[in-house]
C-alpha cells in the first residue's frame, strides 16, 4: 500500500512547511518537496497534515457497559476526531484486573481494526484499594495501571504500587482524588493526592502520569515537581481549558476562571505534556442521574485548536505536540511525528472550517457533551492509518 499526499502544509512538533508526505507498506518513507511516486496523489493544497492524535485517557466502556459505547462506536468516534490510538481504561465490567480481559480487548480491538488500542489494568484488584498481586501477572502488553474513576486513598497502597510499577516498568496514571474530601472540597480532595503521589514517586522512581489536572495548585505541584527532576507527566481535557464556571457534571468539576489560566500557561510554558480527551459516554438516562463525564474525542482538535492556536496562546507545532508526539513518547510508539520511519497515522484537517457542535450528530453512543451549540474552528477531514485512509468528512 502506498499514498502520496501533495502539496499540504505539513506539521508536527518541529516542522512547519508547505510540501509533500510519502508512505508506504505503513510506514512513512519520505517528506520534503516535488516528490514523486508512482501511485494513489491525494490533493492536501489547502488542507494541514499533521501526526495523527494519541489520546492516553478515554472510556469505550467494553466489556460490560457496552449500551454506553463500545469498540465498534469508540473506534469510529476516534477516526472521525483524528485519533488513531487510545489507551482505554479499566473501569469496565469486569474491572480490567486481569490479562484475560487484556487479551479480550485487544483481539477485539485487532479484529475492528480501527484505531489501535492500549488496555490499561487496575492498580488495585477489582478497584478494591489495596489488593496489588494481580500486577505480578502482566505482561510487557501493558504499560499503564490506574485505578481512574475511583483513586487510591491508601498511602502505604500507592507506596507499594510504585515499587511494583518500578519493578515492572509500568506507568501509575493516577486519578488524584480522596473521596472522604470530595463531598467537602473537591480542590482540596485533588490537590493533596496529587502531592502525595508526585513525592511517592520522587522517592520511589515510579513513572506518574497524573490524569485530568484542573487546577491551580495541582499544576503548580508539578511544575516543581519536573524543576525538581522527577519522573511526572501531566495531562490536562479540552473541556478543563475551554469551560469555567460551568454545572456541566465532570470529574474532576470544571473549574474557575483563574484555574483555566494556570491550565494554559502551563500548556504555555511545558508543564502539561499532553491533552487526553477522558472521553467518558453516558445514555441519556445516566447523565440525568448524575454521571460524571462527557463524550470528548470527536471535539478535540476543534476545542483545542480554536482555544489554544486560533486565539494566539500556541502555535499549531505546539499543539501537534501536545496532542500527538509526547503522548507518543509517554506511550513509547512510533507514532506521533512526521519522520521517516514511524508510522504512517496522519490527518489532514481544515482549519477554517467552522463547527457548530451537535451531540446528536456524534458517531459515539455518548451524546453527552458541554458544548452544544458552540462554534469552534478546524474540521477533521481524513484520518489515515499506516497509510490507510480510516476516515473521510462527507458533509
Amino acid at each position: 500500500m502506498q499514498v502520496l499526499i501533495k502539496k499540504a502544509r505539513i506539521v508536527d512538533e518541529s516542522k512547519d512547511f508547505i510540501g509533500d508526505l510519502y508512505i508506504r507498506d505503513g510506514k512513512i518513507k519520505d517528506f520534503g518537496t516535488n516528490l514523486n511516486y508512482n501511485c494513489k496523489t491525494i490533493n492536501g493544497e489547502g488542507l494541514i497534515l499533521m501526526p495523527s492524535f494519541i489520546d492516553l485517557h478515554v472510556h469505550f466502556r467494553e466489556p460490560g457497559f457496552t449500551y454506553k459505547e463500545d469498540l465498534l462506536t469508540g473506534g469510529l468516534a476516534a477516526l472521525k476526531g483524528g485519533y488513531t490510538l487510545v489507551n482505554l481504561m479499566g473501569n469496565t465490567n469486569p474491572i480490567c484486573s486481569s490479562i484475560d480481559t487484556v487479551e479480550y480487548v485487544l483481539n477485539k480491538a485487532e479484529e475492528l481494526n480501527l484505531a489501535d488500542v492500549h488496555q490499561t489494568v487496575s492498580i488495585t484488584r477489582n478497584f478494591d484499594g489495596h489488593t496489588l498481586e494481580h500486577l505480578d501477572t502482566l505482561d510487557n502488553r501493558v504499560r499503564f495501571i490506574s485505578d481512574d474513576g475511583k483513586g487510591v486513598k491508601s498511602n502505604i497502597v500507592m507506596y507499594k504500587a510504585m515499587i511494583k510499577a518500578k519493578e515492572k516498568g509500568l506507568t501509575i496514571m493516577t486519578h488524584a482524588e480522596d473521596d472522604d474530601l470530595t463531598p467537602i472540597d473537591y480542590r482540596i480532595s485533588e490537590n493533596i493526592i496529587t502531592i502525595r503521589d508526585i513525592y511517592l514517586s520522587k522517592v520511589t522512581g515510579a513513572r506518574l502520569h497524573l490524569c485530568h489536572v484542573s487546577t491551580i495548585e495541582a499544576i503548580e505541584e508539578v511544575r516543581r515537581a519536573k524543576r525538581e527532576g522527577v519522573y511526572v507527566t501531566c495531562e490536562v481535557t479540552p473541556h478543563h481549558i475551554a469551560l469555567w464556571d460551568n454545572n456541566f457534571k465532570v470529574n474532576p468539576p470544571i473549574r474557575a476562571k483563574e484555574d483555566v489560566e494556570a491550565l494554559i500557561q502551563g500548556i504555555i510554558d511545558g508543564t502539561v505534556d499532553t491533552i487526553a480527551t477522558d472521553h467518558a459516554p453516558h445514555t441519556k438516562e445516566d447523565k440525568e442521574k448524575g454521571a460524571p463525564g462527557l463524550a470528548g474525542i470527536e471535539t478535540a482538535f476543534p476545542v483545542s485548536y480554536t482555544t489554544l492556536v486560533r486565539s494566539g496562546k500556541i502555535d499549531l507545532m505546539k499543539l501537534s505536540k501536545i496532542m500527538s508526539a509526547n503522548a507518543g513518547r509517554i506511550i513509547n510508539v512510533k507514532k506521533g511525528k512526521i519522520e521517516k520511519g514511524y508510522d504512517g497515522d496522519i490527518v489532514l484537517l481544515d482549519l477554517n472550517k467552522e463547527i457548530i457542535v451537535d451531540g446528536e450528530k456524534f458517531i459515539s453512543k455518548g451524546k453527552n457533551t458541554p458544548f452544544n451549540g458552540m462554534k469552534f474552528y478546524g474540521e477533521v477531514v481524513m484520518t489515515f492509518k499506516n497509510g490507510v485512509v480510516k476516515y473521510i468528512n462527507k458533509e
